[in-house]
């Protein structure tokens, strides 16, 4: 429930949002067509799980952008964890070709920062830092 702007859960009243970045393995450009309008849908029903809310969500054929809100009981590696492991996991098993070109679906790194924090400079340089395609 919202208090002036603010969640709430039984012992605290609070605003975290972060800034979740994560890539495909080797940046491979796969988050296109029906796998990138799959992985939105399985995004928003994650947050759904997690009790958080989705404020942007940018899918991008070799990235993509999260900006979330949760609890303060969810720690942002967990939050990462969960986002990057329930996507891979229905991803892999619905499009064989994920299987067949990468041996897991994300990169084992991602990049998460208090939202207003962050900026495109930032983003980039993170997605730059990438291992690419070799």
């Amino acid at each position: 429930m919202e208090h002036h702007g603010y969640a709430r859960n039984a012992g605290a009243v609070f605003s975290l949002q972060y800034h979740l970045v994560f890539c495909p393995k080797y940046r491979k450009p796969v988050l296109v067509g029906a796998v990138a309008e799959r992985l939105q849908a399985l995004v928003y029903e994650q947050a759904a799980v997690l009790k958080a809310t989705i404020h942007a969500l940018t899918v991008r054929p070799d990235h993509v952008h999260i900006v979330v809100e949760s609890d303060p009981g969810l720690a942002p590696a967990k939050l990462a964890a969960q986002f990057k492991g329930a996507t891979s996991r229905v991803l892999r098993q619905e499009f064989r070709h994920l299987r067949s070109q990468l041996p897991s679906l994300w990169s084992r790194s991602y990049y998460i920062g208090s939202s207003g924090q962050v900026s495109e400079a930032t983003v980039q340089r993170y997605i730059a830092a990438q291992p690419g395609r070799h």
